[in-house]
């Protein structure tokens, strides 16, 4: 297992470089150039083009990647163009939010997503069927932009929830980790720990809708293969209760498709949290990152969010592999290794 883990994260290495190469060139070529956008449209020219050397614009291509390159490196992403603050202070300033936003989207996600699939697969082609499927089907199609526009229209007003931001400005826990309802729980903030809850409730059910109805169908798939298969069959003429048959034999044995997806669907949730933090005004990295390149073009700091998403979603996908091999003792490294 050692072995396998170290293999995967020097795997890690081709493809950061891939990443960074590509996210480079195309802030160059097809994002407009950042000084009008830092000094204002009436700065002077040589205003302007002192900016530019100062930042390393002037110099070729190949020279500004080597030197991000150098930095990175040796974990120096440069400063942002907007607040002359270290990329990383400002990304990891954000970062928890999002994870924070994300942690809370899965567990919804995957706590509805595992019973909906599990109650569909069960009662097959019933009324219970046909309405987890019309809710995962809502779920794939619906924009988040508008449905988090239709919670805020709607549940506001019928449970009284806060509609924006993470806490109460009087609220704010002593910062450990940076998640607020964790730091909450840490330091025995129960005030704090409750108002971050009710802000986290609408955005989270919003980025994970889509999780949700993802993983629903995939439960459902994986359910009833499992459900058709000798051991069940066999599990249940030995009189074993229907409840145990459904949670001990076929749902263990359903789970390693739905751990990917789950694993997945985190990673993209860490990364693709923009519409719905936009929308609820949700501090963290993915209004951050449209910010800079639509506003100010701030390369350094998107080429190490950039980044950073490319390195969670490797990692999750090793995560997952590790996890295949508690759910199902059976799985070989050398059969993963040749499915990866």
């Amino acid at each position: 297992m050692t072995k396998y883990i170290l293999k995967r994260l020097l795997l890690l290495i081709p493809v950061l470089l891939g990443v960074s190469v590509i996210v480079f060139f195309i802030m160059r070529v097809f994002v407009p150039d950042p000084a009008p956008l830092v000094l204002g449209q009436k700065a002077p020219l040589a205003v302007r083009e002192a900016w530019r050397e100062s930042h390393g614009l002037n110099k070729p291509l190949y020279e500004q990647y080597f030197s991000f390159i150098k930095g990175a490196l040796v974990g120096d992403l440069g400063k942002s163009y907007e607040t002359e603050e270290s990329v990383t202070k400002e990304i990891f300033s954000r970062f928890p939010a999002t994870i924070e936003l994300a942690i809370a989207a899965i567990i919804i996600s995957s706590f509805f997503g595992i019973l909906i699939g599990v109650v569909s697969s069960v009662k097959k082609n019933s009324i219970f069927d046909n309405l987890g499927m019309i809710l995962a089907l809502i779920g794939v199609s619906v924009p988040v932009f508008w449905l988090g526009i239709m919670m805020i229209m709607i549940f506001p007003g019928l449970l009284h929830l806060p509609t924006g931001g993470r806490i109460d400005v009087l609220l704010q826990p002593k910062n450990i980790t940076g998640l607020y309802m964790l730091d909450s729980i840490l330091t025995g903030d129960l005030e704090s720990l409750a108002d971050a809850f009710r802000h986290i409730i609408l955005p989270a059910t919003v980025l994970g809708m889509y999780s949700m109805a993802i993983v629903a169908r995939m439960t459902r798939s994986s359910m009833l293969e499992v459900l058709n298969q000798d051991y069940i069959r066999t599990a249940r003429a030995k009189g074993l209760p229907e409840g145990k048959v459904v949670q001990r034999h076929a749902l263990r044995n359903a789970l390693i498709p739905i751990v990917t997806v789950i694993g997945l669907q985190l990673g993209a949730l860490l990364g693709g949290a923009v519409l719905t933090e936009t929308v609820f005004g949700w501090p963290g990295i993915g209004a951050y990152t449209v910010h800079c390149i639509t506003d100010v073009s701030d390369f350094p700091v998107v080429q190490g969010i950039v980044l950073l998403i490319a390195c969670v979603f490797v990692l999750m996908n090793l995560v997952v592999d590790v996890i295949y091999a508690f759910l199902d003792p059976r799985i070989k490294l050398n059969k993963k290794e040749g499915s990866s």
